[in-house]
């Protein structure tokens, strides 16, 4: 299957299921090139910004699961990739 890149912004609005959360992304974790924590304390919500590249099925099972859980929300984007041509000298 193509590799696409890929984001996804997760919003954490309580943190009761946080451990999950973790699990998750755990096992996913040979997708996610890239993961940044953002804790909003003013709002009381925390943000998680993931860079993914994987097969569409693969984000798409981690965004699923992810949305499965209770107060937490995930917007998925995929870009696709052009593919490289071999340049030769």
């Amino acid at each position: 299957m193509e590799k696409r890149i890929g984001s996804a912004l997760i919003l954490i609005e309580e943190n009761s299921e946080v451990s999950l959360l973790n699990e998750i992304l755990s096992r996913h974790a040979h997708i996610i090139i890239s993961r940044q924590g953002i804790p909003l304390r003013e709002r009381k919500i925390n943000l998680i910004s993931l860079v993914l590249e994987g097969s569409t099925d693969e984000i798409g099972a981690l965004s699923g699961q992810i949305g499965r859980l209770k107060n937490i929300r995930v917007k998925s984007l995929l870009i696709p990739q052009k593919e490289q041509k071999n340049e030769k000298d």
